[in-house]
């Protein structure tokens, strides 16, 4: 369409200006019929749109090459210069805009990349602090005081603990996502995983009075395909986050469902402080924490949810988060059935 558009643009300009040509040609010469006049207009029309033709095709060739070359470089100029301006100015707003969302993409990519070093320094430099500063007291005469000495060294050991498990952590992360830890796929009952980390975890959840409930569809078969050892890693992840954001005297709920024919979804709900729904998107980056005032006292390494992710995307499948500040949280995760018919 756009093609006939120029051309009948270009057929419009030929007329035009072949009937000025004409009527000043029949001026100059006085004795001209109707017939030399239409002769003189078609001469004129004829010169005029194979003239408009060259122009179009040969004398913007150059500027359309340079526009091809530095925009569109996967396309070949001999299909440039027969494409209409109105098709190649759409194709160049599609390359800007592929640009701009590139670039736009990239700037997200570094602000990411800002934010992960910093938040890395904060994680490090604050169990590398600790430990220094008390090793260092003890160096100064505190160990020879028997009234410190053990307290101190215990408080530096659980600071190098600290800081070991985010490097542990962030190597284990580092090799799910080159391919380095593969996936060890076995057929196991959830049901039994969840209540061997309720029974692992349950001295952590008295501490705080909270409850731990295990409720599953009746007649489900919980026999999942999976990662044994890293599905229990999620679970005991998101129960220990659940419990540490707990509140006092509530409960850690785990409900195992139905989701379609090939899958089961495995619920894990709270009723601790909950987060607002602009967290969602970014609740399991690495070391990015709801709570800004930087206090680091409920430990971890700040990247429990950010595994979870790891691992349930290694599976192939979908893990979804809910929460409702001051309310509590919900995470869930799907896992593959083991039915029969997949071990005949």
């Amino acid at each position: 369409m756009s093609k006939i558009k120029s051309r009948l643009l270009l057929i419009a300009i030929s007329i035009s200006v072949s009937i000025i040509i004409s009527v000043f040609i029949s001026l100059l010469i006085n004795d001209v019929n109707i017939i030399d006049f239409f002769k003189i207009l078609f001469f004129c029309f004829f010169i005029i749109y194979l003239l408009g033709n060259i122009y179009t095709r040969f004398f913007l060739y150059t500027k359309l090459k340079e526009i091809s070359e530095d925009f569109l470089p996967e396309k070949d100029i001999s299909q440039t210069i027969t494409t209409s301006m109105e098709e190649l100015a759409i194709e160049l707003k599609d390359y800007d805009s592929k640009r701009k969302n590139e670039f736009s993409e990239m700037k997200k990519q570094e602000s990411f990349r800002r934010e992960f070093i910093g938040n890395l320094a904060h994680e490090i430099k604050t169990p590398l602090f600790t430990s220094q500063s008390y090793i260092l007291t003890l160096l100064d005469g505190a160990l020879k005081d028997e009234t410190v000495n053990k307290k101190y060294l215990k408080t530096a050991s659980k600071a190098i603990e600290r800081l070991n498990l985010i490097v542990k952590d962030l190597d284990l992360i580092t090799k799910i996502e080159s391919g380095e830890s593969n996936l060890n796929k076995e057929s196991f009952d959830v049901i039994d995983l969840i209540e061997n980390v309720f029974e692992m975890l349950d001295f952590r959840a008295k501490k705080k009075n909270i409850e731990f409930i295990l409720d599953k569809e009746n007649e489900l078969l919980t026999d999942v395909n999976a990662d044994k050892e890293k599905i229990e890693q999620v679970l005991t992840n998101l129960i220990e986050n659940s419990v540490k954001y707990g509140k006092e005297n509530g409960t850690t709920e785990i409900v195992v469902q139905n989701l379609n024919e090939n899958k089961i979804i495995v619920r894990v709900t709270d009723n601790g402080v909950g987060f607002e729904k602009e967290n969602y998107t970014r609740i399991f980056e690495r070391f990015f924490r709801v709570d800004k005032s930087g206090n680091r006292s409920s430990g971890g390494s700040g990247l429990g949810l950010s595994i979870v992710k790891h691992i349930i995307d290694a599976h192939d499948e979908k893990i979804y988060v809910e929460s409702e500040l001051g309310v509590g949280s919900e995470f869930s995760f799907t896992l593959e059935k083991n039915t029969p018919n997949k071990n005949e």
